[in-house]
């Protein structure tokens, strides 16, 4: 069995995160989204994977040319992103049998994969479907038995609670139907579109209705969800030094080369990665995931977090709910507040998170000075600088200067 991941898109959602990676590059667990997805490949015995990559795809091909995935992985580039049915239009002379076409910025039980590749092939096409509790907000499937009649785009009335899940199987002759289609209202070839095409031209599609745990990662703050859900599979490890007076409780996992001081307390789950410096005098409260090469100091909380590869948190700080990118330095007494006064949903970029706790989105490379703050659900691009004693709120663009303004002359 074959299957095709999609990872051309440039991920603009997920931004200040994706400024210097694609999207499914992003971590979970401290792992690429997408390597979970060819993992998931792999257990449900896939045993061809094409990647379609786009935007800073030598990102990806770096990755996995070092990694042993236990699958053959090949490449075909979507030199501009002209939507999905686009994309797996790219594998056509790569692909003469049926395959598997999966979204990489969704995480997928490989038992779904498995039960999806072992569908009857009395159907031109298979999607995999969930029933959620709020349809307005994904695309809708029309269904008479388990037979496909429509695929709705995110209706304001839906006929239905079946999602599409953008995960499914398909004859070759998908590819017909893919250079028959145009543009959609918002300009891309749509896969969807291409579906729809055969089932008016009297083709048989299926939905398969599945029970097992679907993520679908959109925004930043899905990255945390991801993870929330993922760490309660975690089982305790350590690979690496636990000082005699450090504290671990529960589900930790620690990589090799890390050490863990005197003082620190740990409460899993959580994953600390490699060659960490954590403490003394720390505590690590659940949640989070700490990257490889990654410096904790005295005094410093962190709470449900996911922190990247090479970044460092100065003593006597605070960081909770949130993203922190690769190779970021907070100094000493950064305080990240997660929390409203009035405890309501919290909004990046006007967009509500449907979370009450969320601090910052913080892409690579940004540098706080000592005593700084950043408020709820604030945005800051690579590069940027919190000044001393200043405070971060809404969205700041990459290379951003943020300054203390200076007290008023009396």
């Amino acid at each position: 069995m074959l299957a095709v991941i999609l990872g051309a898109g440039e991920g603009t959602r997920m931004r200040p995160l994706t400024y210097n990676r694609p999207k499914v590059m992003l971590p979970v667990l401290g792992t690429p989204i997408l390597e979970h997805i060819v993992n998931s490949c792999v257990e449900a015995h896939i045993e061809r994977v094409i990647i379609v990559t786009g935007y800073r795809g030598e990102v990806i091909r770096s990755h996995f040319d070092e990694a042993q995935q236990g699958a053959q992985i090949e490449y075909v580039t979507q030199e501009k992103p002209r939507g999905t049915a686009d994309a797996i239009g790219q594998v056509k002379d790569l692909v003469d049998e049926r395959f598997l076409a999966l979204n990489g910025d969704s995480l997928i039980s490989p038992i779904t994969l498995k039960l999806l590749a072992e569908t009857p092939r009395d159907r031109a096409v298979v999607v995999a479907a969930k029933r959620v509790k709020e349809p307005t907000n994904y695309g809708i499937i029309d269904a008479k038995g388990d037979a496909v009649l429509k695929i709705a785009e995110k209706p304001d009335m839906p006929v239905s609670d079946l999602a599409n899940l953008g995960i499914y199987a398909f004859e070759p002759v998908i590819f017909d139907a893919i250079s028959q289609i145009s543009k959609s209202a918002r300009g891309e070839y749509e896969i969807t579109d291409a579906i729809q095409f055969l089932i008016d031209h009297g083709q048989n599609a299926r939905y398969l209705d599945v029970k097992e745990e679907w993520i679908d990662i959109g925004r930043p703050w899905d990255l945390l969800h991801a993870n929330e859900l993922l760490l309660q599979t975690v089982e305790r490890a350590n690979e690496g030094t636990v000082e005699p007076f450090a504290t671990l409780k529960g589900e930790v996992q620690i990589g090799r080369g890390s050490i863990v001081r005197n003082g620190a307390y740990v409460i899993g789950p959580a994953i600390i990665g490699e060659r960490c410096d954590i403490g003394p005098n720390c505590f690590i409260r659940p949640g989070t995931c700490i990257g490889n090469g990654v410096k904790i100091g005295n005094a410093v909380e962190v709470k449900n977090c996911i922190i990247m590869d090479d970044s460092r948190i100065g003593h006597i700080s605070y960081v909770g709910d949130s993203i922190i990118g690769q190779r970021c330095n907070l100094g000493a007494g950064t305080l990240v507040a997660n929390l409203r006064f009035d405890e309501k949903s919290i909004k990046v970029a006007g967009v509500h998170t449907g979370r009450r706790k969320l601090g910052v989105i913080m892409g690579d490379d940004v540098h706080t000075g000592i005593n700084s703050m950043i408020n709820v659900g604030t945005s800051i691009g690579p590069g940027s600088i919190v000044g001393v004693g200043a405070l971060a709120a809404g969205v700041n663009p990459p290379g951003s200067r943020i300054e203390r303004k200076a007290a008023a002359q009396r």
